[in-house]
């Protein structure tokens, strides 16, 4: 509020790319907090997996916003370049700008602070946004002093210097929203899990290991490798604790669904055979 009130009175237009900058920042607070109540709700028959998507839907809804953020910033820029204007009120957009940097700041690291309590990384990579926020504030300053020694393409510049920074924090998100969106997890998490599967006393191997997000908690499934003549009670205790193992192994992982596969034994048909037709063409 306080650097569109100074853009109205200055005529600024890098300070209106960065008021909207961080108005866009502020809004994304919205869909993130109503995406973390919605992910509380217990799960449903219909919603077994519970209601932790919402927090992917939610960066859709960011991605969008920083998007529309950037339209604005960008025509203005454009038209104060081709209609150059001298920028009043100097005095009063350096003071925003430093306004609009310590606020960011204070939020970043508000937002940065929780994520990681609580294993967001949506939340943290809100908050590095809101940092990066923090540093398009001060090179309104750089606008300022260059109008202030004549430089009367110093405001455009600087605006179209922000609107750059709103489209490469835009690619960023976008990628991490559609990462997540495609369950693309971090390898080394897959190869954490393997690790602990193979450290469970009675398993010989380790089969497919799968991970994805559902909001900030990771879920797995996966495929050990058992005697077979174990007993049906003793291969339920060891993928108790292979689940187990997974959850202390695994950062943020909740659950795991464990399933058991035993060695070839002598002349003996492959137990999965049965399945063969339904697997999908290679």
């Amino acid at each position: 509020m306080v650097q569109a009130a100074v853009f109205a009175l200055s005529g600024s237009v890098a300070l209106l790319g960065d008021a909207l900058h961080n108005a866009a920042d502020a809004l994304t607070a919205v869909p993130l907090g109503v995406a973390f109540l919605l992910g509380r709700r217990a799960a449903t028959r219909r919603y077994t997996y519970g209601y932790g998507r919402a927090e992917d839907l939610a960066g859709v809804v960011i991605v969008l916003t920083i998007a529309a953020s950037a339209v604005p910033a960008l025509y203005a820029a454009v038209d104060r370049l081709l209609h150059p204007r001298d920028v009043s009120h100097l005095w009063a957009v350096a003071a925003a700008a430093l306004v609009g940097f310590l606020g960011n700041e204070w939020v970043a690291r508000y937002r940065i602070r929780t994520g990681r309590r609580i294993g967001s990384a949506a939340l943290v990579a809100d908050g590095l946004h809101a940092r990066t926020d923090g540093f398009t504030s001060l090179a309104v300053l750089l606008g300022a002093g260059g109008s202030a020694v004549g430089w009367r393409a110093a405001d455009p510049v600087v605006g179209l210097l922000i609107t750059v920074a709103i489209l490469l924090v835009l690619k960023d998100a976008a990628r991490e929203v559609f990462r997540r969106l495609m369950d693309s997890v971090d390898p080394a998490l897959v190869a954490a899990g393997e690790a602990a599967l193979r450290g469970v006393p009675g398993v010989r191997d380790v089969g497919q290991v799968r991970m994805r997000w559902i909001g900030h908690a990771l879920r797995a499934e996966a495929d050990i490798v058992l005697d077979p003549q174990l007993t049906l009670a003793r291969g339920h205790r060891i993928a108790v604790a292979a689940e187990h193992a997974l959850i202390h192994g695994v950062p943020r992982l909740t659950a795991a669904t464990v399933h058991l596969d035993h060695t070839p034994e002598d002349g003996g048909a492959d137990p999965h055979a049965a399945l063969a037709h339904h697997a999908p063409a290679r």
